[in-house]
């Protein structure tokens, strides 16, 4: 697999830079790790070292507050340990034990005791995000952060059927599964926005975070595939397009690299309607100005993402994942 080439892509975006707290806010997630008894195996810490949250947010989130900066990494590095739970250990591949979880994970961020140490974490990120958030945003947050979750559920049932979605069916599915449509909403927080139901409902609008999410979607699997494939991990792009055509490994990763490039396109063709939907609906004062904000901050995230997984060891050196190394955080699940 080492000799798999990743295809040639011609970003259209520019970067807008990295936040100059990326190592306060390193600390900053370590610390709130420790302090709420996320205690990380040596295997997993290595792993969390190598993921680098502080770089994505940094990259995504440039000109975020340091106060910002901490508390959405501390949600990224919480999801990562969420989702290498639900990839790497038992309670991916147990849809029991995989739904029990997620019930419970559900049930605090509405509002209910916490019983394990993820859990109490939990608590606390919600109630410093749900600050001063109005409660259209925090039902938008909410939906989009369970439907996040349940991805897990739908993946350990497959696995355990052993059913592979369509790539059509997988579009859908990713578009949630990589959970960027939550970080879409915890953008508006450091932009200093709320959009009413009216912009969110606006078809260019829904488009533009669509091939936004699609964009980070296809990006991390195009850069994981090789590390799930270590795993027996099937639910990727790349590997759904090879089972499908037949193809090599390597033509079923040109290919993505070409729909990469397809979305990029998307992007731009969404932030050019979303325009004239504005000037369509006669949209003026703030929800013009925090409508146009996401136009140009999506941009950013979209170059953001693309670089962190250039950069991150957890997708540029596969070769060190081992799936002897496979460790389940079950212990954090547990009441």
């Amino acid at each position: 697999m080492s000799q798999i080439a990743l295809p040639a892509f011609h970003m259209p975006f520019q970067s807008t830079g990295c936040n100059p707290g990326i190592e306060e806010t390193r600390e900053a997630a370590w610390e709130w790790a420790e302090s709420n008894g996320l205690a990380l195996s040596p295997v997993a810490r290595k792993k969390m070292i190598r993921t680098r949250p502080e770089l994505w947010i940094s990259l995504i989130f440039p000109t975020a507050s340091q106060q910002h900066l901490d508390l959405f990494c501390q949600w990224l590095f919480w999801a990562f340990l969420v989702d290498d739970e639900f990839d790497d250990g038992p309670a991916g591949r147990d849809p029991r034990m995989c739904e029990a979880a997620i019930d419970r994970l559900v049930t605090v961020l509405d509002g209910g005791p916490p019983r394990g140490a993820m859990e109490q974490a939990l608590v606390g990120l919600r109630t410093r995000t749900y600050r001063d958030r109005s409660a259209r945003w925090i039902r938008q947050f909410r939906r989009d952060t369970v439907a996040w979750l349940w991805t897990y559920y739908a993946e350990a049932v497959e696995r355990a059927a052993g059913q592979a979605p369509t790539r059509t069916e997988f579009v859908k599915h990713r578009r949630d599964s990589v959970a960027m449509q939550p970080f879409l909403d915890l953008h508006e927080i450091t932009a200093g926005i709320d959009l009413p139901e009216s912009a969110r409902s606006l078809p260019a609008y829904i488009a533009l975070r669509n091939a936004v999410t699609d964009h980070s979607g296809l990006c991390n699997d195009i850069c994981s595939f090789e590390k799930e494939a270590l795993l027996g991990y099937e639910h990727n792009a790349v590997r759904l397009i090879q089972r499908d055509r037949g193809c090599t490994l390597q033509e079923a990763v040109d290919e993505a690299g070409g729909q990469l490039a397809e979305i990029a396109q998307r992007v731009q063709r969404a932030e050019k309607e979303l325009i004239e939907e504005i000037e369509a609906a006669g949209i003026q004062g703030p929800t013009r100005a925090a409508l146009e904000r996401c136009v140009r901050d999506y941009r950013g995230l979209v170059r953001g993402d693309f670089d962190y997984h250039a950069r991150a060891e957890r997708y540029t050196r596969p070769d060190l994942v081992e799936v002897d190394e496979r460790e389940s955080l079950s212990e954090h699940f547990a009441a």
